[in-house]
């Protein structure tokens, strides 16, 4: 059976969420958002994680996800390390926040040599998700990156806005991949691209990256370019700037170094962005534990 690691991104800030919103209880018996996905990876038949974290949270992660998945799954640890970015680059000094989504992926390259899916620690992406992504890598024999993608109506909370891929798709490829702010204003979805350009609505299908990739290794090297580039460019704005998986990938689509085959999903997702959105998650997990989709203890 070929090999297949979960890569789980969780050095975020948390910021508007209000603390570490990766290891914030939702289940029943004090689960996190990412146990979910460690089980419904563990059931698609994943058997390696990296935990993407940064140095200070070790322990905390060890402590209780860690040990709750160690004798299930093999976990391992890579580091979004900021202090060591800043030795090589003229950061300033007082910044905290890491340098963006593609320099985690690239923090944990030394311990990926398989085909790999990465999602965020605090997204619940549903069993659906992780089964489609084992089979894009099946139909395609191994040999192909992809991503999957969702509608933007099932991913919009209520408490206001939220960033999101919005991805322009044409005969089943990755045409345009473009980071936006996006909320409702008035009936309408809008987008507003964190590059500063002017804003759009979007149709209530519009596909949309929620940071799930299905990639295989041999990507990494191309993304290590395109980071360094990207550091290079940004000499002048380094205490802001970050580098964005989706749009990095979308590079490299444009420069056609990769392609990026898209795969829909039926799945649903939610997410927690502001600490309003807590209980609406735990109602809709108490929700699929009374359908039998999960236990009501996770990992008893």
């Amino acid at each position: 059976m070929q090999d297949m690691t979960l890569v789980i991104m969780a050095a975020g800030m948390g910021s508007r969420f209000g603390g570490l919103k990766q290891i914030e209880p939702f289940g029943p018996s004090g689960e996190f958002l990412i146990d979910y996905s460690i089980y419904d990876a563990i059931k698609a038949g994943f058997n390696k994680i990296i935990f993407i974290i940064k140095p200070e949270n070790l322990e905390v992660f060890k402590e209780t996800i860690g040990k709750r998945i160690e004798d299930k799954i093999t976990v391992l640890y890579a580091f979004q390390d900021l202090e060591k970015m800043k030795e090589i680059y003229d950061i300033p000094k007082d910044r905290v926040k890491p340098l963006g989504t593609t320099q985690a992926i690239l923090s944990a390259k030394d311990l990926i040599n398989e085909p790999f899916v990465v999602i965020n620690a605090d997204d619940f992406y549903g069993r659906e998700a992780f089964l489609d992504a084992v089979q894009f890598f099946k139909e395609t024999n191994y040999q192909k990156n992809g991503i999957i993608l969702y509608k933007i109506t099932n991913t919009l909370t209520e408490n206001g806005k939220v960033k999101r891929g919005i991805c322009k798709v044409v005969n089943d490829k990755l045409m345009e991949a473009i980071e936006c702010s996006v909320g409702m204003e008035d009936g309408k979805i809008m987008a507003e691209p964190l590059s500063g350009k002017e804003a759009f609505e979007l149709p209530e299908d519009n596909p949309v990256s929620m940071n799930m990739f299905a990639l295989l290794p041999d990507v990494l090297p191309k993304l290590q370019k395109v980071f360094d580039s990207f550091m290079q460019e940004n000499t002048a704005n380094l205490d802001k700037c970050e580098a964005l998986i989706i749009e990095d990938l979308f590079k490299l689509v444009n420069e056609k170094q990769i392609e990026l085959e898209i795969k829909l999903t039926s799945s649903s997702w939610f997410g927690v962005t502001y600490k309003e959105d807590k209980e609406a998650v735990s109602k809709k997990l108490h929700e699929y534990i009374k359908k039998g989709l999960y236990p009501k203890d996770l990992w008893q």
